[in-house]
């Protein structure tokens, strides 16, 4: 039996981005697309719980399997995976935009793959730099960058959470760590057209590379993969106030003061 490899996105249905993975995906086992009906970038790993949420076959180029959900990426996963017996990976993206540094804390893209892990699957989030100047990126010549990170990572059996992050044009592979010591989001105040304060919270350009992490390899033109882990625990900290217990609080019954004549 081929495996079953479940395949969402943030994008929404209808992008690019999530044909050409699937397509790629196909290679390795049997694909399914589940995937939201609208975008629903920078919702981080938000689900639905004050409505019921519809699932609804979609036709897409490829002859794919697909279906359109009225929810978030977790959703998507969450009820593709529920419908659709022993699915063994998910995939997310393409995204149409890199997801890099701090971005992997509110991105979509990745907020799928983390649903997969969370339930016990291995989950893999795929984004690229896009041109804003093109209409229609060409994922094309991506194709065979996105085939060798799924050999790769289909044998690396031990990894569950998986980020990666795809160059216009790459010239490598790279595994690498998360870069952590830049945060490029950013509030721009304006007014609207009654000159009431409006804000919008939006990303500014980062400066400076460290060697090794994912902004790094992406900058330098290659393939990025890193493996995350779901343990947000700071093991470091942990030890050292660990080893400093906390003296227990001081239970004796405090007497009223005396009072004076």
């Amino acid at each position: 039996m081929r495996s079953r490899i479940l395949i969402c996105n943030d994008d929404g249905i209808y992008s690019p981005g999530i044909a050409c993975l699937a397509k790629v995906a196909s290679r390795f086992g049997d694909v399914r697309i589940v995937a939201p009906d609208v975008e629903q970038s920078s919702m981080g790993h938000a689900i639905t719980s004050s409505r019921p949420l519809r699932y609804r076959r979609t036709p897409l180029p490829g002859k794919f399997e697909a279906y359109r959900v009225n929810g978030t990426p977790a959703d998507c996963v969450a009820l593709g995976t529920y419908l659709w017996d022993k699915v063994s990976l998910v995939l997310s993206g393409i995204n149409l935009g890199p997801n890099l540094c701090s971005a992997c804390w509110h991105s979509d893209t990745l907020a799928a793959a983390k649903q997969a892990a969370l339930l016990g699957l291995r989950g893999i989030a795929f984004s690229t730099a896009v041109s804003i100047t093109e209409k229609t990126p060409d994922f094309s010549q991506l194709e065979p960058y996105l085939a060798k990170v799924l050999e790769l990572l289909v044998k690396e059996k031990g990894m569950s959470l998986v980020n990666v992050n795809v160059p216009e044009k790459p010239k490598g592979i790279r595994w690498t760590r998360q870069a952590v010591k830049q945060y490029d989001g950013k509030v721009v105040p304006g007014k609207d057209p009654m000159k009431r304060p409006i804000y919008w919270f939006t990303i500014k350009p980062l400066e400076g590379e460290e060697e090794g992490t994912d902004r790094w390899a992406f900058g330098k033109h290659f393939v990025s993969i890193t493996p995350l882990r779901l343990d947000l625990t700071d093991e470091k900290d942990l030890a050292r106030v660990v080893a400093s217990p906390v003296p227990p609080p001081n239970t004796r019954r405090k007497l009223p003061p005396k009072l004076t004549k």
